[in-house]
């Protein structure tokens, strides 16, 4: 038996009057998850635990079968993990946002954040503005890590381990009220603005129409994390694949190999069946019973308020990836238990993370059912199957029973 998790991040929503009560999920053309969800187990299931943030670090610690309330040490050293930072235990970690300030003529405080990713920047680019920042920022105690595209690190030997706003959750707002208190931090980021605004790729950049990167932005600090091997805990040989270092840095943790998949970026255009394929490929060739394939796309188009390219994240799943994978199974002859689900809501209206049940969907090539259900938030609620915890999923996936 082989086991595949395929996580459309952030895919949940809410109902909008623009899709007549209906969300992007119900509202995208879904042939496959429709078909799969005919045959599976559908409803709902918990990710984040009460009390914690809503992010695709708890959420998917959560979905990987680790309690986030047990293993959870901050955001940016699971990223830094994947980049191969050594960290020690006194290091602080936060992750560096590269963000696209309005540029007005007052002062920083009076600044609005416009985009949280600066346009989903090349990490090419990015690494060429940080490099330029990071000589004038220079700093016994710090240091800088490039990571992907506007997702960067810093690395603070005995530092301060503050709780700070996630740009994301500023969009369009002044950043006056989320800035950091602590002085160095807050004039890092000050300075780093006054040299990206005038830097030469900037101007590049918005004469072609592009978002300028012109700021750093410090959140999600935290200290080394200590996960227990995936493989002695569930006796799966497992690989991830996924664009983004926060998941690459979980399967550091965690002891699982990752397959780089070329063209994947975390963005709407991500090479979708470049990672279906290196999914069945370690399946069906290489050895390995599980394959968790993370897809950035759904997350980023919420974040950017954007229905239509929701939507079309979402039918790019559906037809590029999800389809592709379960031809490569079914082709096989391998028997294989598939579970998709996001890690957490998205929703467009509001443009950042909700703590609330997302729907699965689990399929066992062994033991198709028969119904009429589809795959979106409603009829998986209808269903009334309901997992209280995100970390049981997992040994449910195996086929254990749920807690």
């Amino acid at each position: 038996m082989k086991y595949v998790v395929v996580l459309g991040d952030g895919m949940a929503d809410w109902p909008m009057e623009s899709l007549n009560g209906g969300t992007p999920l119900s509202c995208a053309v879904t042939p496959c998850m429709d078909e799969l969800a005919g045959m599976s187990e559908i409803g709902t299931v918990s990710t984040i635990p009460e009390g914690m943030a809503p992010g695709s670090d708890t959420a998917n610690l959560s979905v990987m079968g680790y309690d986030p309330r047990k293993y959870y040490t901050g955001r940016s050293p699971l990223e830094a993990l994947s980049i191969g930072v050594d960290m020690k235990e006194s290091d602080v970690v936060y992750r560096c946002n590269l963000v696209t300030l309005t540029e007005e003529d007052v002062p920083y405080e009076e600044q609005r954040i416009l985009d949280h990713s600066s346009g989903e920047i090349s990490t090419e680019d990015a690494a060429i503005l940080l490099r330029d920042v990071c000589q004038e920022l220079k700093n016994e105690n710090c240091s800088f890590y490039v990571g992907t595209s506007y997702r960067h690190c810093l690395v603070w030997e005995n530092g301060k381990n503050l709780e700070l706003t996630p740009p994301h959750d500023v969009l369009t707002q002044r950043v006056g009220n989320y800035l950091p208190e602590d002085e160095m931090l807050l004039s890092m980021q000050k300075k780093s603005y006054e040299i990206l605004k005038a830097h030469p790729l900037n101007r590049k950049r918005k004469e072609q129409g592009l978002n300028p990167a012109n700021s750093f932005w410090f959140w999600g600090a935290g200290t080394k994390p200590i996960l227990t091997s995936f493989e002695k805990i569930y006796h799966k040989k497992g690989v991830m694949i996924s664009a983004v270092d926060l998941l690459k840095g979980i399967a550091a943790g965690a002891e699982m190999d990752c397959r780089i998949v070329e063209g994947a970026n975390g963005g709407l255009h991500t090479n979708y069946e470049g990672k279906a394929r290196a999914a069945v490929k370690a399946l069906t060739e290489e050895g390995y019973d599980f394959a968790y394939i993370h897809v950035e796309a759904p997350d980023e188009m919420g974040h950017q308020g954007s229905v239509e390219r929701k939507i079309q994240s979402i039918e790019y799943l559906d037809q590029r990836l999800i389809r592709l994978v379960k031809e490569g199974l079914d082709a096989s002859g391998e028997d294989y238990r598939m579970l998709i689900l996001p890690d957490h809501p998205t929703p467009v209206k509001v443009r950042t993370h909700v703590a609330e049940p997302v729907p699965y969907l689990l399929y066992d090539s062994t033991a198709p059912r028969s119904h009429n259900w589809h795959y979106n938030e409603k009829e998986a609620l209808e269903s009334g199957i309901k997992v209280e915890h995100g970390w049981d999923m997992m040994k449910y996936l195996f086929g254990g029973k749920l807690c």
